[in-house]
């Protein structure tokens, strides 16, 4: 009896992974990285905080645009179910897992610095300076330069997730290939370097697009714009996927999940562009309409065109469509009418699929998800036509455009367009290929295998 007790305890230690020396290593770094952030929040005490005038708080609107941030945040990981559904079975996982993880990272990375790099004091037109680092001076009394009824902490969140959804976009372009490590540099170092500075162009007091009148109400420029051409750099530089073959789509593995991702993502969006008033207010409920008139104008569009070219019309170039939708509309959102905005709906979609068909067909570049096809080509879609058809009767704070009396408003758009597409392409290229000594990419058997087992350990399905 003893001689099989001896035996069976051997059998459980082997059984059990032996520890690897790191393990140690990272426990101890991560006791002393918390010990000393816990310290140095001595130095930023009540910072967060501060005295305010009760009366200038409005509940109706801070309570909104708290509900609007949880919206968005949900879209980060519903980018995961949507992308996860189009991919084969092997990746699923890595795609949801990479979402949640750029939402942990642009977290933290927007408290530190991020948030103080686009709306902190001005710098020449370029950036903000370091007085919200570690959101210092971020309390309960209201910036009256961005949101004068809520407190400067629930603007901030709010934000936070735009700079959050925004490098989750970008990883449809370089599905089944991308190394982890890298990855996870690649989210900082771009969230800071690349969003940061394009979001106080636009949206910054003193931003100098910002300055010269360019409309983005709720980041045609600054989130799709970014991403799509961001990870059309990103597909160049990490080079397509092995089995990538021109002219061919990738085969999604589970329609449902794309379904289900692009109905959560419609239904954040009510969140990202009408949370985009920063109030519970009319031009709030103005902006909730059109979102939802425009993705379902291109959700028809794409279903037509898929009929047409098909034959039969397709649920997944459906949901495809909605989001190309709900991406061009988010520019004009806070600007344009219900009418306009099935204009933006029906030329949106017809523009994102025929770029979709560009980019399978004509070029040889793995966007493998189309992310600069929908992100890129939808959001300059909408930003352009934001120049179109904004109305001041619609946002006191915006502009007329074209069609009501105002060209300027349209030349303007395009320069916010070209420089944002051009900055975002160069330095995402630029970034990548300063990192490409850690290695971009899995290796061939790694790729073979799926990331989800070779990277993760975990699979999604068990047959």
């Amino acid at each position: 009896m003893a001689t099989t007790e001896v035996e069976a305890s051997v059998s459980v230690e082997q059984t059990i992974p032996a520890r690897k020396p790191h393990f140690g290593l990272t426990v101890l770094l991560l006791v002393i990285i918390g010990a000393a952030v816990g310290y140095a929040s001595t130095w930023f005490a009540g910072a967060s905080a501060g005295s305010f005038d009760a009366k200038q708080i409005n509940s109706g609107d801070t309570a909104w645009v708290m509900v609007a941030s949880a919206l968005v945040m949900i879209m980060t990981p519903a980018v995961g179910f949507f992308y996860g559904g189009m991919v084969n079975r092997k990746n699923v996982v890595s795609l949801v897992k990479q979402s949640v993880l750029i939402l942990g990272l642009v977290s933290i990375q927007w408290v530190v610095i991020g948030y103080s790099l686009v709306f902190g004091t001005d710098f020449g037109g370029v950036i903000g300076g370091f007085d919200f680092l570690g959101l210092r001076g971020v309390g309960f009394a209201p910036n009256a330069g961005y949101a004068g009824t809520i407190p400067q902490l629930t603007f901030m969140i709010f934000q936070a997730m735009f700079a959050i959804i925004t490098p989750a976009l970008i990883i449809g372009s370089f599905v089944e290939r991308i190394r982890f490590r890298t990855l996870v540099l690649f989210v900082i170092l771009w969230s800071t370097l690349v969003y940061d500075p394009i979001a106080h162009w636009v949206w910054g007091i003193g931003g100098w697009l910002h300055t010269l009148g360019a409309l983005d109400f709720a980041g045609g420029t600054v989130v799709h714009i970014s991403a799509g051409f961001g990870g059309l750099a990103a597909a160049i530089a990490i080079g397509k996927r092995r089995t990538y073959r021109k002219g061919e789509a990738p085969t999604p593995h589970n329609i449902p999940f794309i379904l289900l991702g692009a109905a959560l993502l419609w239904f954040g969006w009510f969140g990202f562009n009408a949370g985009s008033a920063l109030a519970a207010s009319p031009l709030s409920v103005s902006a909730f309409v059109v979102t939802n008139i425009a993705a379902a104008a291109a959700a028809l569009t794409w279903m037509t065109l898929s009929w047409a070219e098909n034959k039969k019309p397709s649920a997944t170039a459906t949901a495809i469509g909605a989001v190309c939708g709900l991406v061009a509309i988010t520019p004009a959102s806070g600007f344009v009418g219900p009418v306009a905005s099935i204009a933006i709906g029906v030329i949106a979609g017809l523009v994102t699929y025929l770029m979709v068909m560009l980019r399978n067909r004509k070029i040889s570049i793995d966007d493998t998800l189309d992310v600069w096809a929908a992100h890129g080509m939808g959001g300059l879609t909408g930003a352009i036509l934001t120049g179109v058809f904004a109305e001041k009767a619609i946002n006191g704070a915006g502009n007329n455009g074209l069609l009501f009396g105002n060209p300027g408003q349209l030349l303007i758009q395009l320069l916010a367009v070209a420089v944002t597409l051009t900055f975002s392409f160069v330095a995402t290229f630029i970034l990548l290929k300063l990192l490409s000594p850690l290695g971009l990419r899995v290796s061939g058997k790694e790729e073979a295998e799926g990331l989800d087992l070779a990277v993760h350990g975990e699979e999604a399905y068990q047959d």
